[in-house]
């Protein structure tokens, strides 16, 4: 099978969206480009359950989970478990070495969302990538250096959500991925794909050149065993110790000596351990809207992910979507124009709150969107990219230069159900393809802080998304959950995806909330986005009829290969539906 997600030469014209990054064409490690593969899908059935449900990236991942939950543990506690293997089975998409967010839904309508978003070191500056020409710097000299890492949060949020939400002893979480790593990791398909489509790329990486292609080997065949040195008594350490071992002992100590050898004397600002022992994760308010009968919430900032998703519900909530069907083309054309409204505002306001004003209550405000919603013309695209909207208390909030917007295999989601009804939404990342390139302590280190926005300063003002010290990136991560009407979790739905997230996301729940769709009839619908921009139709024949419809409505359509993961769970009055996207090797277990 053909992969599904971006090549080189897809992946450099994307890199181009924005000016500033015309320099990545003079680029070496992208001087020969592989063709575009085509859209694949790989037909995958609904699965049922009564008790239970885990939807992962991968089958060994999704095992964990449900071993966890069989032994009477929490939806928090098949999380962790479930992400610990996947950053086994998939390091160039999640791992210790990232970040993510949690969503928790429990009965009653209680909704916590955690904050594991990496963040700036405190010697950073906001220049960190302009070179010395005054220019930003091409995005594979941004990865150079170790300048790119932030502090790793995935730790310090799945440790702070299970002190809150766990039931089984931490040192249990551990134990499927232990044991897979004693073992030996099977080489995954799409761990496997990526090296060899993107070996060009990847191999200028030393670490990467070591690691995962075997000092000149090559990488792992499909199936093969490897091991990843380090990841072992990493794995063993943490379920002894805790995150104090990652943030304030022989982890941190690793990584940050790492990083200095990789900079080097004259290298870029790089991590201190003071960096590490700062960091904390943060239980943040989740956001939320109703829609039609149910309440919708996410994640809010740093993620921009879960404000631009509820902004498309809400633009969408004085359509009748139901009767139009998931066949409509002005269905999908006023889908459309939404997106394009939330990703303009998401642009303009959203950064790091505790350091960036973002008009949190005025984007989500009913008045502001009804004024945007009225803005959306039923019949005709808008012409050109549609401007950022007003909202109140908006605070002073900035705008920014476009940035990095990327649709990556480097992302992972993870939707869960437990026996007591608590559902999690979790999406995790290390950012690019295997992050920075640079592997420590057995784990593959992100590169976050190219989501940051490259240029400062815009028009003589900073940038709302400018990186600084101590501060973190603004993310597209959008783990959801929904409640019924009695405050009852019924949904949970996430993606990876970079910016695209947001239109996945969105479109799945619009299927399932609107159409009424199961979750794989959701998620195998084709995938059609508009981050502000063309209209992207994912290259599929069930599209062309919606492609040719939306262009005589305006659109500038494009067809392209679609990337993708989303992983949704729903209740029905019959139980449990987990959908696993077909165009991933993602699974749904459930009991």
């Amino acid at each position: 099978m053909r992969s599904t997600f971006p090549s080189p030469a897809r992946l450099t014209r994307r890199l181009l969206t924005g000016l500033a990054f015309v320099a990545l064409l003079a680029g070496p490690a992208l001087a020969q480009l592989a063709p575009e593969p085509a859209s694949q899908q790989t037909a995958k059935q609904l699965v049922t359950a009564q008790r239970h449900m885990v939807v992962a990236a991968n089958p060994l991942a999704a095992a964990a989970g449900q071993e966890m939950l069989r032994q009477g543990g929490s939806a928090v506690d098949a999380a962790i478990a479930t992400e610990l293997v996947l950053g086994l089975v998939e390091p160039q998409s999640s791992g210790l070495g990232g970040g993510g967010f949690l969503v928790l839904a429990e009965p009653g309508g209680k909704v916590t969302s955690y904050d594991g978003r990496e963040t700036a070191g405190a010697a950073v500056t906001p220049d960190l990538f302009i070179g010395p020409d005054g220019k930003p710097l091409p995005f594979p000299a941004a990865l150079k250096g170790g300048r790119a890492v932030g502090v790793p949060g995935l730790v310090a949020m799945m440790a702070q959500a299970h002190a809150a939400h766990g039931k089984l002893p931490w040192a249990k979480l551990f134990e499927p991925a232990i044991r897979l790593a004693e073992a030996g990791v099977p080489a995954q398909p799409r761990m496997v794909t990526v090296l060899g489509e993107w070996q060009k790329m990847l191999a200028t990486s030393a670490d990467m050149q070591q690691v995962f292609y075997r000092n000149g080997a090559g990488a792992p065949a499909l199936g093969e065993i490897f091991a990843v040195p380090g990841q072992l008594t990493t794995l063993r350490l943490l379920a002894k110790a805790g995150p104090e071992a990652f943030y304030r002992g022989p982890i941190a100590q690793e990584i940050v000596a790492h990083l200095k050898e990789v900079a080097g004397p004259n290298g870029p600002p790089v991590l201190s351990l003071d960096d590490f022992a700062a960091y904390k994760a943060v239980e943040r308010d989740a956001v939320c809207v109703a829609y039609r009968v149910w309440k919708v919430c996410g994640m809010g900032p740093p993620s921009g992910g879960g404000i631009a998703v509820l902004q498309i519900l809400a633009l969408l909530a004085p359509h009748d979507l139901k009767t139009l069907g998931k066949d409509s083309p002005q269905a999908w054309h006023l889908l459309l124009e939404a997106s394009r409204r939330a990703h303009a505002d998401r642009e303009a306001y959203i950064g790091d709150p505790d350091h960036v004003a973002v008009p949190i209550k005025g984007l989500l405000d009913k008045a502001y969107l009804a004024e945007r919603a009225r803005g959306i013309d039923p019949t005709r695209a808008a012409i050109g990219k549609v401007p950022a909207g007003s909202p109140p208390t908006r605070q002073g909030a900035l705008s920014r230069p476009p940035g990095i917007g990327l649709d990556l295999p480097s992302t992972t989601h993870i939707s869960i159900v437990d026996d007591e009804g608590r559902m999690v939404s979790m999406t995790n990342s290390v950012e690019f393809a295997f992050g920075s390139g640079l592997v420590a302590a057995g784990m593959v280190l992100n590169n976050e802080l190219t989501d940051f926005a490259f240029v400062p300063v815009k028009d003589g003002v900073p940038v709302s998304g400018a990186v600084g010290p101590g501060r973190r990136p603004r993310s597209s991560m959008s783990p959801m959950v929904v409640f019924d009407a009695q405050g009852r979790p019924v949904v949970a739905v996430g993606s990876p995806g970079g910016t695209a997230i947001i239109g996945y996301v969105a479109q799945a729940l619009v299927a399932m909330l609107d159409w009424g769709l199961d979750p794989q009839q959701a998620v195998n619908l084709p995938i059609l986005l508009n981050r502000n921009g063309a209209t992207q139709i994912e290259s599929l024949p069930q599209a062309d009829r919606l492609a040719d419809a939306l262009a005589g409505m305006g659109h500038e359509v494009k067809r392209e290969a679609i990337n993708s993961g989303v992983h949704a769970i729903r209740w029905t009055a019959q139980g449990w539906q987990g959908g696993a996207d077909p165009r991933r090797d993602g699974v749904a277990l459930g009991d």
